[in-house]
Formats: structure tokens, C-alpha cells, sequence
């Protein structure tokens, strides 16, 4: 919940210019609901992708308050986040409504973008493979692997988002690992290769480099860095320089 319509333009046009160049990597930024259309128009015809941090699953009614995949399409997004740590803390978004969100949005030819992870209480007590099976599999519920391979993943580990932790490369794969393991047995290994798995987790451009080096850490969904032209740029073009 950051940026104002003129924050956002400046945000926009430092991007534009520090990422022109970036062609093997695929750059999202995702704004507040005000910000979209704006935006859209701001990164025309640039390298940078426009998504949204959440939709309802209603293509339209007496929602008041809420945005639908197809207003988001119609605001220029291609991505949407979906099931974010924030919103399943704050603002009471469980397994099943974030189902019915990614549904909603592959209907509406958005790529959803879905977070899975533990908390700090769920990693000590051992439950972190437990806690990343509850989110998949009642997430993706009914998914064909043909629609699954439409989606991203993007793991975060609550315990260090906002904190300055941040798991270590080890631990991200690990997890990233497991995920790609449950992708294969739910659809199958081709499914499961082709999804992206993105890390999130108090990404800096300190780390990003050993991160993206992790075999099974396709990307990156970044924080408190992307509210930066500057920070955000270094990670993306450290990200680039990772060969796969």
C-alpha cells in the first residue's frame, strides 16, 4: 500500500529507463488498484509487465469494494497476486478462496501469480512441508496440469518478510524443492518443470545473485525493494545476469 499517482509516474519512468535493455527476464510490477490504468499507459510499449496485488472471483455483482480478473484485464493487467501472506494474515484469505480467485483469474486470461509459505511458529515446529501442502494442494484443487503450467508460484516464508531476515539459499531451495516434487506427483514431471517457482522473501540486491543461482529458483517476487528504481533495478538486472 504505497505510491501515489505522481510516485507511481516517477516510479514508472526510472524503470523504464534502467530496464530498457533487460530482454532475457520477465518484469512485473504490481501497484495498488488506483495505479493500474495509469501505469498501463505509463509502460506502454516497454519490457515492464503490469499485474495487480488481488481480485475477487466474481465477474461482477453487489461486491462493493472488490475488483474483478476482467476489470484488471480491462486496466491492462497480464498478472495478478493471489493469496498473499498479508492478506491470508490480515484480511481472511484462506486455501479456498484462493482457489477461487486463481480460477477466476485464469478465466479471465490473467496468469495468477499464487504465494504459498510458512510462518516463524509453523518453520519451528517442523511444519513448513505441511503448511506448503495445505496451500498447493487445496489452492490448486480441480487444476488440469494444462492450467496449473499457467501459473506461478512464489514462495514466502512469512518469518522473513518485513523482518530483514531472510532464508538462506539452502533454505529456499529446499523448500522450492519440495514444491517442484508436489507439482510432479499432482500433474506430472513436465507440469512441474515448466511452472516457475518464484522466491519472496526480503529480496535485496545482496542476495539475489546467490538466490537465482538455486536450481529449482526461477524468480523473484520482491517487497520493500521494488519501492525503489534503483534497488529494484539492481535486482532484476543481478537476476538477468544468472544463467539458468
Amino acid at each position: 500500500m504505497y505510491k501515489t499517482l505522481k510516485e507511481g509516474q516517477e516510479l514508472a519512468v526510472a524503470l523504464r529507463r534502467e530496464l530498457f535493455q533487460i530482454e532475457n527476464a520477465d518484469i512485473i510490477v504490481c501497484p495498488p488498484f488506483t495505479l493500474l490504468a495509469y501505469l498501463a499507459d505509463a509502460l506502454e510499449t516497454s519490457n515492464i509487465s503490469l499485474g495487480a496485488q488481488d481480485t475477487y472471483w466474481q465477474e461482477e455483482g453487489a461486491f462493493t469494494g472488490e475488483v474483478s480478473p476482467e476489470m484488471l484485464k480491462d486496466a491492462g493487467c497480464a498478472y495478478v497476486i493471489i493469496g498473499h501472506s498479508e492478506r491470508r494474515q490480515y484480511l481472511g484469505e484462506t486455501n479456498e478462496t484462493v482457489n477461487k480467485k486463481l480460477n477466476a483469474a485464469l478465466k479471465a486470461g490473467l496468469t495468477p501469480i499464487v504465494c504459498v509459505g510458512e510462518n516463524l511458529r509453523e518453520r519451528e515446529s517442523g511444519k513448513t512441508f505441511d503448511v506448503l501442502f495445505g496451500h498447493i494442494d487445496s489452492g490448486l484443487k480441480g487444476l488440469s496440469a494444462e492450467e496449473a503450467q499457467k501459473i506461478i508460484i512464489a514462495y514466502e516464508p512469512v518469518w522473513a518478510i518485513g523482518t530483514g531476515k531472510t532464508a538462506t539459499p539452502q533454505q529456499a531451495q529446499e523448500a522450492h524443492k519440495y514444491i517442484r516434487n508436489l507439482l510432479a506427483k499432482m500433474y506430472n514431471n513436465t507440469a512441474a518443470e515448466v511452472m516457475r517457482i518464484q522466491y519472496g522473501g526480503s529480496v535485496k540486491p545482496e542476495n539475489i545473485t546467490e538466490l537465482m543461482q538455486q536450481p529449482d529458483i526461477d524468480g523473484a517476487l520482491v517487497g520493500g525493494a521494488s519501492l525503489d528504481a534503483g534497488s529494484f533495478s539492481a535486482i532484476v538486472k543481478k537476476a538477468s545476469e544468472v544463467k539458468k
